[in-house]
């Protein structure tokens, strides 16, 4: 089965079947902000701007790597790209590897014509790094314009996929490598496993920009390789990993690089509380490929405002008049009593 063929499938089974966490959730419904009754603050000047890696964001939002490499995909990731530069946030492309194999999958990818200012990110697996040079891994930033390269971590999805890549020696040294040789900043990123503190400081320390820690409580890729191939293992491990507020408590403890939250983050409100965890940037990809195969750029936008519109109660309620208050206001457990 061709790469083309199994990048399709994936979304087609997303789009259709219920792949979130089961009994796993990303743990949001635990954290609960401090209501402030007299809010002492204009909501019409409430700023949700966010500067992230050297660029600034009216809204601290991510549509999260999701897809590329079969035909329908250039349509999805033109109308995703519209959507994400006429609001303001980042938008993450899915795994490159399809263009690096067909060359003229390129346009599955390419979206500039459409939206040229928007902050784009590509897209490699790191266990896909040992069969590239770091002159092909640039060609994959400059052929589509990207201003940062994912690299994603996705040893859970290859373990149970039954064409998966099972060979993670020297990992760690090539992203070090592609950390080093890129001309653009490098973010890792987990598929919805989590990544922990020790795993962080081990990214950090190799020269990446960013970390997406990208937990459970969304989209589980066990899951979708069981709908896909019957991969029996992905009904054992369909909630494997750690949950998305835990790994931004711990990857907020230990590291200084910005933080994306992903993994289960679906409202503006989520967002409030990662950025609350420790996070720079919230995101997601479900909600927003959902909203585009129902309604495409419409759909998407109207996803888009209704999270920020989420996102400033939460700022209104907490006294919060920008993001650096955010991550300073105060959670119920803070304080047991008035």
């Amino acid at each position: 089965m061709g790469i083309e063929t199994r990048k399709m499938e994936h979304v087609e089974i997303a789009l259709k079947k219920k792949i979130e966490a089961r009994e796993k959730t990303a743990g949001f419904e635990s954290v609960h902000f401090k209501h402030y009754s007299l809010p002492e603050m204009n909501f019409s000047q409430i700023d949700t701007s966010q500067t992230f890696l050297k660029r600034k964001f009216k809204l601290p939002f991510m549509i999260v790597s999701m897809t590329g490499g079969f035909l329908e995909a250039e349509k999805i990731n033109k109308e995703l790209a519209v959507a994400a530069e006429l609001e303001g946030i980042m938008l993450g492309l899915g795994s490159q590897r399809a263009m690096l194999e067909k060359k003229d999958l390129r346009k599955t990818f390419n979206v500039r014509d459409v939206a040229p200012k928007v902050f784009l990110c590509g897209n490699i697996g790191a266990v896909q790094l040992q069969n590239y040079s770091i002159k092909q891994i640039e060609s994959l930033v400059s052929d589509i314009g990207a201003n940062a390269l994912c690299i994603h971590l996705n040893p859970l999805q290859e373990a149970v996929q039954k064409e998966g890549d099972k060979n993670w020696q020297n990992a760690s040294k090539l992203i070090g490598k592609v950390c080093d040789g890129l001309s653009v900043p490098v973010i890792a990123k987990e598929t919805g496993a989590g990544i922990n503190s020790e795993v962080a400081l081990e990214l950090e320390s190799l020269g990446v920009s960013a970390i997406d820690v990208s937990g459970v409580g969304g989209t589980s890729w066990s899951a979708i390789e069981l709908f896909r191939k019957g991969a029996k293992a992905g009904e054992q491990f369909w909630d494997w990993g750690n949950s998305t507020v835990d790994c931004l408590e711990e990857c907020s403890n230990s590291v200084k690089i910005p933080l994306i939250a992903s993994g289960g983050v679906r409202s503006g409100l989520d967002v409030a509380k990662s950025i609350r965890l420790g996070a720079a940037i919230g995101g997601a990809g479900l909600p927003f490929i959902k909203a585009q195969n129902a309604k495409g750029i419409a759909g998407i936008t109207a996803e888009i405002q209704k999270w920020k519109e989420e996102l400033k109660i939460a700022m209104f309620l907490t006294r919060s008049k920008n993001l650096e208050d955010l991550r300073k206001a105060k959670l119920e457990s803070d304080c047991c009593c008035d």
